[in-house]
């Protein structure tokens, strides 16, 4: 089925109601972006771990078949799966809320201006800390927590934002259909 996105561009996803989507619905969201990203043949992840994508982490080294590669910072993370797109057709790396998606942000800029399928996974802030006008750590002081999402909205071709259980896997497979049918990057949080 085709849906339009957020820039204007189509993804074709599967059926939500394949055996496929229908099987991971059981599984953790962690364990289902692990499923899809070997899927779509993701073999190493790179990243850099932090307080806001620990638990993502340790769901996708559960799988065997996902090898987490530690980065010293996310640039070098973002220019790794850059390499790996080149070389393997797709990449993944997953960083930290803004001090990480910041930095990862010019290796994921890159990876669009050469149409490479990049899949960037940020760990976000709970979602009970949404709207409660808190400044978080590792942010760059302000209560709105969208200054992320609005960057990268430019050098991505889909964006999502996980905050509900509801539709979760449909946004991972969604946004991982769209990089790879668009040849671009995208964004998950």
């Amino acid at each position: 089925m085709d849906n339009s996105v957020a820039n204007g561009t189509t993804s074709c996803i599967q059926d939500s109601h394949s055996s496929s989507v229908t099987a991971s619905r059981d599984a953790t969201l962690g364990r289902h972006l692990a499923r899809r990203l070997v899927e779509i043949g993701v073999q190493d992840v790179f990243s850099v771990p932090g307080d806001f994508n620990l638990k993502l982490l340790d769901q996708l080294i559960a799988d065997p078949r996902l090898k987490n590669i530690g980065g010293c910072n996310e640039l070098n993370a973002g220019y790794a799966a850059d390499g790996y797109a080149r070389a393997r057709g797709v990449g993944a790396c997953v960083v930290t809320f803004t001090v990480g998606g910041l930095s990862v942000l010019n290796a994921i800029a890159g990876a669009y201006s050469e149409n490479l399928p990049v899949i960037c996974i940020v760990g976000g802030p709970n979602t009970n800390d949404y709207g409660t006008n808190r400044i978080l750590h590792q942010t760059i002081g302000f209560t709105d927590f969208s200054q992320e999402l609005r960057c990268f909205q430019i050098v991505t071709c889909y964006q999502s934002v996980v905050n509900n259980l509801v539709d979760a896997h449909e946004q991972i497979d969604r946004a991982i259909s769209t990089a790879l049918k668009e040849s671009k990057p995208v964004y998950i949080a």
